[in-house]
């Protein structure tokens, strides 16, 4: 680590509603202390699902984000295109861009759980997600332009302008290797999760290349991830449960899942980490965690962030 660091770091805001466990804001004064703490990002998952999980709409909590600050960027980690209509989408971001001052970063992805009953009351089906969302990202910014814009998707077809305009986010893709093709197509940059610096370099320099033979801009790459940061006595069951949960719930190969270096019990530790995700090409690490008071572990990162340089 030296002083020439230049990765972004950004965290997530807390993912707890009423009644909160102690040490954990309000959105509003979760945000407040996101860009207090001088972090690059405040980001915030879809994670809508309709089965009794309690979660926030990601959309109305970033307009509350946006609205209690004014330079930390907002972002999506990231919004499940498929369940929104594609004007309905632009209207949304077009107004956050608005709200916040064009601070928007817009991450999507065509959803992890087609089979929760909320994508089955929207009548989204799980073999149209990766049409739509292809079909939305292409006309996002035609929409978002103000221009007269011909939509099919209804019948009839209309034809639509949207006022007012407005710029069009940077776009991140989430996924594995194999959202290469629509990050080239219709993004700036990737937003891969839980991969560990080892594993993330040879797919970012295969992103890269092809995007240079397409004469495309350098894309972009943020990585997501689930953080334990802990005292020294409670690595080992925290660690095994964390690796259990990446084997078990996201189906990566154990020895994969143990790659994920995760686990931070220092600032210094955590700063190690961000530095090894710029080493294999990240231009930015969106840290979380959920164990522990919310304010310990802002400022835990921040530590780390500052040991950057």
């Amino acid at each position: 680590m030296g002083d020439m660091s230049a990765v972004k770091i950004g965290t997530g805001l807390p993912m707890a509603i009423e009644p909160r466990e102690p040490g954990v804001p309000t959105i509003a004064g979760a945000a407040r202390d996101i860009e207090a703490a001088g972090l690059e990002s405040v980001w915030m998952p879809d994670l809508v699902t309709g089965d009794g999980m309690p979660t926030l709409e990601a959309a109305l909590t970033l307009a509350t984000a946006a609205a209690v600050t004014e330079q930390v960027a907002i972002g999506f980690s990231v919004l499940v295109v498929p369940l929104r209509p594609a004007p309905w989408l632009a209207t949304q971001v077009a107004t956050l861009q608005h709200l916040s001052g064009n601070r928007l970063i817009l991450g999507v992805g065509s959803g992890g759980f087609p089979q929760a009953p909320f994508w089955q009351a929207l009548g989204v089906s799980a073999r149209s997600r990766g049409r739509l969302t292809d079909a939305t990202l292409e006309l996002l910014p035609r929409l978002m332009s103000g221009q007269p814009v011909e939509y099919t998707e209804s019948e009839p077809a209309v034809t639509l302008t949207q006022a007012p305009a407005a710029p069009m986010p940077p776009v991140l893709v989430g996924g594995s290797e194999r959202a290469f093709g629509r990050v080239l197509d219709h993004a700036d940059g990737w937003f891969p999760s839980l991969t560990a610096p080892a594993d993330l370099a040879g797919p970012v320099r295969r992103l890269r290349e092809r995007a240079e033979e397409r004469g495309l801009a350098r894309p972009e790459v943020t990585v997501g991830g689930h953080l334990i940061m802990m005292a020294k006595e409670d690595g080992p069951s925290a660690y095994d449960a964390f690796v259990t949960n990446l084997v078990d719930v996201h189906h990566m190969p154990p020895e994969t899942a143990a790659r994920v270096p995760m686990v931070a019990r220092t600032p210094a530790e955590l700063a190690e980490i961000f530095a090894a995700y710029e080493d294999a090409g990240a231009d930015r690490v969106v840290a979380g965690s959920d164990n522990g008071a919310w304010a310990e572990q802002l400022d835990f990162i921040a530590e780390a962030r500052a040991q950057l340089g």
